[in-house]
């Protein structure tokens, strides 16, 4: 064996020994770089005559040759085990069972929603949807709520940067009240210059805002309001009525209604409506579930109607308080804070 075959021979072992792309390199500069063996023998070539110029250089050629070629042999051999590692690495065991689509559903609050929806249509209410951006006028002013009226302080919290006509800060709606009076605005603009009018019969779900927050409070919350005013409408027709809902709306006649005297800038008199179950957890307790009262004349004025012929009731009760009761939910933040393992038990 000559010497440059053992040249091959070494440079052939340097390249196996080597584990990584960064010490295949290295070796590669002992044999092929500036400074390395074929290098060294291409220099040492001058002092040679022509003739033998030709068969050496042809011959460290042959040599230079073999040893690239098991320099890039051994670089495929790391780059093909590099990617049988991340193969292994991210390999996907095909006989594992599949992973189940979980199929979502309604909200709880959201199922409570349409609950009453419904409950409400089957008694002849139609269901109204309003701008959750609301002018001063049609949140507090026009449901005798003037500005600087002390009971507007728990209630005009949230403002948007925007102006109505009058100059002042567009709110975020505090109450579902003012789509009642945009509804029996357009009802009474309807049947205007008619002898008689249907009565006004609407409820107002939606989303409502204000500054309160703890265990059965949320600053962003769901509230449904109901509005019914004719020409003979009474307390009566709002006790037979909200009786019939609220049992509907926890599938039980076990169950008692009471009002008690409140007050409400939009309603005179006020009462809020309190139910006591007679069987289960809550039983025995007399439950807040909603404020109501006859609408104001100043109230039924400001919607286009003569309040000496019109007269009526509203109720506003809290989506979300019906909703704890009727899952037996004791924290309202629950439904607010998206975790699935709570959300997932009323799928």
């Amino acid at each position: 064996m000559n010497e440059l075959d053992t040249l091959v021979d070494n440079a052939r072992a340097a390249f196996a020994k080597a584990s990584a792309p960064a010490d295949l390199e290295n070796a590669k500069a002992q044999f092929l770089g500036k400074s390395g063996r074929i290098t060294e023998l291409m220099k040492g070539m001058a002092q040679l005559s022509v003739e033998e110029k030709k068969s050496r250089g042809a011959a460290i050629n042959v040599a230079k040759q073999a040893i690239e070629a098991a320099l890039n042999e051994r670089r495929q051999q790391l780059a093909d085990e590099e990617l049988n590692v991340q193969l292994r690495a991210e390999a996907l065991d095909v006989t594992l069972p599949g992973r189940r689509r979980v199929g979502g559903g309604l909200h709880p609050v959201a199922r409570a929603q349409e609950r009453i929806e419904a409950i409400f249509s089957s008694m002849g209410f139609d269901v109204a949807d309003g701008p959750e951006i609301e002018t001063d006028w049609y949140s507090f002013t026009s449901l005798n709520n003037p500005p600087n009226h002390p009971a507007r302080s728990m209630q005009d919290t949230f403002y948007v940067d925007m102006k109505d006509e009058d100059g002042l800060l567009l709110n975020l709606r505090p109450h579902t009240s003012p789509m009642q009076v945009r509804y029996a605005q357009a009802h009474a603009k309807k049947y205007a210059g008619q002898e008689s009018m249907p009565d006004i019969r609407v409820i107002a779900p939606g989303r409502t805002y204000r500054v309160d927050s703890d265990a059965t409070h949320s600053p962003m919350f769901h509230q449904v309001e109901g509005l019914w005013i004719g020409e003979n409408v009474s307390f009566k027709d709002l006790k037979v009525m909200y009786l019939d809902f609220i049992r509907a709306f926890f599938e039980t006649d076990a169950l008692k209604l009471r009002f008690r005297p409140s007050y409400f800038p939009f309603t005179e008199p006020s009462a809020e409506i309190d139910i006591m179950f007679e069987h289960g957890p809550l039983a025995g307790r007399w439950l807040e579930v909603s404020g109501s009262g006859q609408v104001h004349p100043q109230v039924v004025r400001n919607m286009g109607l003569d309040p000496e012929r019109y007269i009526g009731f509203a109720f506003g009760s809290g989506i979300d308080r019906l909703a704890m009761l009727r899952y037996g939910v004791n924290d309202l933040r629950l439904f607010f804070d998206g975790d699935l393992r709570f959300l997932s038990q009323f799928q």
